[in-house]
């Protein structure tokens, strides 16, 4: 894909990369979990209990740090390409909040954004929800008196089709495959759990339950990617993680400890994780994986290897750049061939109207068709 100056992204003005947030520091922890959590009714006892899986970690989130990479890197390719835009981050639940990035922004006079999320997969959670948040922040905007309603919003359709994607966790996987018995060896491919009525609505209204459908995707491809030459692929299964709905409410499973207890009883030694679910390490990877999972597995004497997310890898920079100017040219009214956009769904294309609904009430979102 080539470029003429600023023409790879034109029409925007700025790229926004939108993500959950952290803390950053023991005394932001609370009033971060009470934002993630408003609404629901979490007792105080149990956000406590959370809480001190960040104190533990010094009161910090990896997530921030990663993401500040991850725009670094969008922006040196950019450069690399010729093109001067600003990315900036934007975060739902910490510093630098949605609202505060759109602010400067708009008072830049920078009116046209292209959003980038930091969720690779179609759900209400992982999708939709990002876009009611941009619509509440630009209705913030609108009210301050200064304009915010100007601002015209495009947000990149699920990207967890890029080839890069599965070829990075593929070589983490590779690699933590090394020495160990194929025939007392299982990958979990380890991602978010949801209720079980949100998996099934996400995606299209045509397509139900595409987030298990994309994760599963996925984790073949991976699969197939990491297999010794002539060999087959190693035995897997797909895994959730981090649960936190009430009891009753059935969620996805297997949960990733259970599975690795059901796994050393069929005499599996060796566990990897391969954490698509996830495009860079945060409290559900680094607690919930590398802490309770590892725990889980030495429980029952089974040893559980956690290979890296994708974070800010150049060749995902590279496709997340190609995609991003996928994007542009469509907004320009152009369609842009590529070796790769029989893998993404709906290439450059914005959200269809009914995707991923609001599992309580409908609400305004942005940059969809809806």
């Amino acid at each position: 894909m080539t470029t003429d100056d600023h023409a790879l992204l034109a029409p925007y003005d700025a790229i926004l990369v939108l993500s959950f947030g952290g803390p950053e520091g023991h005394d932001e922890v609370m009033p971060f979990l009470e934002r993630v959590t408003a609404g629901r009714g979490i007792p105080a006892e149990r956000l406590a209990q959370v809480a001190e899986h960040y104190h533990v970690r010094g009161g910090v989130s990896p997530i921030n740090a990663q993401n500040r990479a991850l725009v670094e890197a969008l922006t040196l390719e950019l450069a690399a390409r010729g093109v001067d835009l600003p990315v900036r981050l934007g975060n739902r639940n910490s510093a630098p909040f949605l609202v505060d990035t759109l602010r400067e922004l708009r008072d830049e006079g920078r009116g046209r954004i292209l959003v980038l999320l930091t969720s690779a997969y179609s759900s209400y959670s992982s999708c939709r929800q990002y876009r009611e948040n941009l619509a509440d922040a630009v209705a913030e905007l609108a009210g301050d008196g200064r304009g915010g309603s100007e601002l015209d919003i495009d947000v990149v359709a699920p990207w967890f089709g890029l080839p890069s994607f599965a070829a990075t966790m593929a070589g983490h996987l590779s690699s933590a495959l090394e020495g160990s018995d194929p025939a007392r060896t299982r990958v979990l491919h380890v991602t978010h759990s949801l209720p079980v009525t949100m998996a099934q609505s996400s995606g299209p209204p045509d397509r139900p339950d595409t987030y298990v459908a994309q994760h599963r995707d996925v984790a073949d491809r991976v699969d197939a990617l990491a297999a010794r030459p002539g060999q087959a692929p190693q035995p897997s299964d797909l895994v959730y993680c981090s649960r936190s709905g009430p009891p009753h409410q059935p969620w996805l499973e297997p949960d990733v400890g259970d599975r690795i207890a059901a796994l050393a009883g069929e005499g599996v030694s060796t566990v990897v994780l391969v954490p698509i679910g996830f495009v860079s390490d945060h409290m559900e990877v680094v607690n919930d994986l590398d802490t309770d999972a590892v725990a889980a597995g030495r429980a029952v004497g089974v040893e559980v290897r956690r290979v890296p997310t994708v974070g800010a890898d150049p060749t995902v920079v590279s496709e997340l750049v190609d995609l991003l100017a996928a994007r542009a040219a469509s907004a320009r009214g152009h369609q842009v061939a590529s070796p790769w956009a029989s893998a993404l769904p709906r290439p450059c294309s914005p959200c269809p109207g009914g995707c991923c609904p609001n599992p309580r009430a409908g609400r305004p979102a942005l940059g969809g068709t809806d």
